[in-house]
């Protein structure tokens, strides 16, 4: 049994029979795979084909949340400017209610003041020393004249011309000369 030829034979049908093993085996595999690439091929169209609208449909709603996000930014700054516009106007309206409040205080004070000045009884010295219109006689004509040429002033009493007035001399001459 040292024949080589022997153990040639036997190994290359050992060879052939694992050959032939690993082909029974491959084949389904190798028919699955071939399947997968098909499938894969067929996702990979899809894909190309899907893919670029979807792609641009989801950049198209990235910009119009953006837009949103800006519109809604916006608004905000408005409902700020809004209640500050109110927060004064409530301010002025407060301002005003208390001038009114005042101003009417001060009116009720004075009706007051003016209810009491008439409602007080008045002394009774005054009332004797004091005449009523009716009590004086009437001014006739010549006593309303001779009043009024009593009354009217002469053109020099009027106006008082300094004589002391000197045109060279100064202010300060002048005052002294009149003390």
């Amino acid at each position: 049994m040292i024949d080589p030829l022997f153990w040639l034979g036997l190994s290359i049908l050992l060879v052939a029979a694992s050959l032939t093993a690993v082909l029974v085996v491959a084949i389904p595999a190798l028919q699955e795979l071939a399947r997968a690439a098909r499938s894969a091929e067929k996702l990979f169209d899809t894909l190309s084909r899907e893919l670029p609208p979807t792609l641009d449909a989801i950049r198209m709603t990235g910009l119009e949340i953006t837009d949103l996000t800006d519109d809604v930014s916006q608004g905000v700054k408005s409902a700020g400017q809004v209640a500050k516009q109110v927060d004064q106007t409530l301010d002025n309206a407060r301002k005003q209610a208390q001038n009114v409040q005042a101003g009417t205080h001060s009116i009720f004070i004075g009706v007051k003041t003016a209810w009491k000045t008439f409602t007080r009884q008045k002394p009774a010295r005054r009332t004797i020393e004091r005449l009523s219109i009716n009590d004086k006689p009437p001014l006739t004509l010549r006593e309303r004249e001779a009043l009024r040429q009593e009354n009217r002033r002469i053109k020099t009493q009027t106006y008082h011309t300094n004589d002391n007035y000197n045109a060279n001399g100064s202010w300060e001459n002048n005052f002294e000369d009149q003390e």
